[in-house]
């Protein structure tokens, strides 16, 4: 462990410093609190404003001391990595807590008042839903295939279910089961509690919360609403509709042809579409008080869902592809409705949307008991566009419009890798699709107006 290297990072979420253990309690519940979150490091012996390093007295004795605390004040019993540091002519005591797979660790006798986790650089006592996802994800279990034998089988919209996935196949009776929505509890056919989020006939009646709130603010706060909107139709249907209200908001028209109005997005498509699908996601819908909401300001886009990180991942890794699914049957869903097209890889391609768009990447933040990601839309740089992208937009000058066809014939691209250019410039907002629908053997592409 490199002493000198940490002391350059602040405290967070997996980092704290400590001038000493004359106060053991505090020390205690970040111990429980990483353990039950996504770990990390206590330095004992620095100072937590400035960083200075003040060392420890007799540091043998102090590391038997934090073992023994830690042995009798948590259960069930951790067993973090302690290491002590040299530094110049004194010593810093690391302890280095993993990520338990034992979770919810409690200090003190009483769940309820004793088990906490990590929110940024504080420790925060969790609530009762938290601490029954801790169980659940310590057993491999996602709150979404819990049983709901209140109900019977019937409670699943069998048509809205199938009028959801007709457009990629005809939805069966026993794909409910293979799907998840459905299960086998004490011999019955019962919902479960994804399938009624999903899918319910009275799924509000049974989470209140799981819907969208989509609000457009004047200026950089929320002092002034301009507009709002309360999405409450089925979760799938739920992605469109919050693009449409985004597009409204976010997006200067322009007009091109007959047809239809047309919009240059000033966040790209792609970017919005995989913040909501997280969300949605990835949401806690055992928690109550707030829908997921989605806030449009004069200099940026937030989407907001109730539930922390899920356990074992911090913000760090989110960049890096990583991702742990809390949903499960929501998940499997999503992605057979091709709104989740590979695991982890959403965060990864909105940060590539931004950055080719000139913008900066989004930024997570876990605030109080939620999750927000905010994407800036003001331009930090230039839009990103390799040489074929260019060539396409060269060959877009006429006021008329290209077909797929006649611009790949232009760039010596087969007509697939030339679709797949448009796409790409499409969600970036460079280039417009005339027509009507995604199928229309006649719609054409402009190069969009700035």
């Amino acid at each position: 462990m490199d002493l000198t290297e940490i002391l350059r990072e602040p405290e967070g979420k997996t980092l704290e410093f400590k001038r000493d253990l004359s106060s053991p309690n505090p020390f205690l519940r970040s111990v429980s609190a990483f353990a039950n979150t996504a770990g990390g490091t206590i330095l004992i012996g620095v100072e937590d404003q400035t960083r200075q390093v003040r060392g420890v007295d007799e540091p043998l004795a102090l590391e038997e001391r934090v073992t023994n605390l830690i042995s009798d004040a948590i259960s069930p019993q951790l067993l973090p990595d302690i290491e002590l540091l040299r530094y110049r002519n004194t010593h810093v005591l690391a302890v280095r807590v993993h990520p338990s797979p034992n979770r919810p660790h409690c200090l003190g006798s009483d769940p309820a008042t004793g088990t906490y986790v990590r929110v940024g650089s504080t420790n925060r006592n969790a609530d009762s839903e938290l601490i029954a996802e801790m169980r659940r994800f310590a057993n491999g279990e996602s709150f979404d295939e819990r049983p709901m034998p209140s109900l019977d089988s019937e409670a699943i919209d069998f048509r809205a279910a199938s009028e959801s996935f007709a457009e990629y196949r005809k939805l069966t009776q026993r794909d409910l089961d293979i799907l998840g929505l459905r299960t086998t509890h004490q011999g019955r056919r019962v919902p479960t509690v994804g399938g009624v989020l999903l899918y319910g006939h009275n799924r509000l009646a049974h989470f209140p919360d799981a819907w969208i709130q989509a609000a457009r603010f004047a200026g950089t706060d929320r002092a002034r609403i301009v507009d709002r909107a309360e999405l409450k139709m089925m979760l799938a249907d739920t992605i469109p509709a919050v693009v449409a209200f985004v597009e409204r908001h976010m997006a200067s028209g322009i007009e091109i042809g007959p047809v239809r109005r047309q919009p240059r997005w000033t966040v790209p498509p792609v970017a919005v579409r995989e913040a909501l699908v997280n969300a949605v996601a990835h949401a806690d819908y055992s928690q109550r008080g707030t829908p997921i909401r989605v806030a449009i300001f004069d200099d940026r886009l937030e989407v907001e869902s109730p539930g922390l990180l899920p356990f074992g991942i911090t913000l760090d890794d989110l960049p890096r592809g990583v991702s742990k699914l809390r949903n499960r049957v929501i998940g499997r869903v999503f992605h057979e409705l091709r709104l989740i097209e590979q695991w982890g890889s959403g965060v990864q391609r909105m940060i590539a949307a931004c950055r080719d768009s000139g913008l900066a990447e989004p930024v997570w933040e876990e605030i109080g008991n939620r999750l927000r990601v905010a994407i800036r839309t003001e331009p930090i740089g230039e839009v990103i566009t390799y040489p074929a992208d260019q060539a396409i937009l060269d060959a877009l000058d006429s006021a008329d419009g290209r077909r797929t066809r006649e611009l790949a014939e232009t760039i010596g691209l087969s007509s697939r890798a030339t679709r797949n250019r448009l796409a790409r410039l499409v969600e970036l907002g460079l280039v417009v699709e005339i027509g009507s629908g995604p199928t229309d053997p006649k719609r054409r592409y402009h190069k969009a107006r700035r």
